[in-house]
């Protein structure tokens, strides 16, 4: 077992129940054995991004804290969204789910299966402005999130909760 490091997630859902399955996918997560839940931002209703005719998505992040190693979490964040029903058809398509590791501490990875921190991240509002919520001045590639929420478009990210 290692030493317990903060980690940053994304978690977004356009499909059937999106409250009900955020809240969901949240609960699991918090009931993993060897993760910490620190903080979960408000729920943020957003455009979609990438593929843009499919239904608008629910997003909010989380700040935890574990013990797995980066490739543990991604499976373990992969086997509660197959266990949520996320089916992967095509990409950035309509998912009931999706679980993004943005930022692992002390970690960086550019693998087929995970990079990190996640490369987009910075470029999108569904992520910056949840993150900002709940970790303002985390640093990504040099700058606070809040600092990359500022410069960011963020007129399609709607509170909801």
């Amino acid at each position: 077992m290692s030493e317990p490091r903060a980690v940053y997630l994304s978690l977004g859902a356009n499909l059937g129940n999106r409250r009900k399955t955020l809240r969901e996918a949240v609960r699991r997560l918090g009931a993993a054995e060897h993760i910490k839940i620190h903080s979960v931002s408000s729920v943020y209703e957003t455009e979609p991004w990438g593929k843009t005719d499919q239904p608008r998505f629910l997003n909010l992040a989380v700040a935890l804290e574990t013990t797995l190693a980066p490739e543990e979490l991604l499976a373990l964040t992969q086997g509660i969204e197959n266990e949520l029903g996320r089916v992967r058809h095509e990409h950035w398509g309509a998912r009931t789910i999706d679980i993004d590791l943005l930022q692992f501490e002390g970690e960086q990875r550019n693998t087929p299966e995970l990079t990190l921190p996640h490369p987009y991240m910075t470029e999108r509002a569904f992520v910056i402005v949840p993150l900002a919520e709940i970790a303002p001045a985390l640093l990504v590639n040099g700058k606070s999130v809040e600092g990359w929420r500022r410069g960011i478009n963020d007129k399609g990210v709607i509170p909801v909760s």
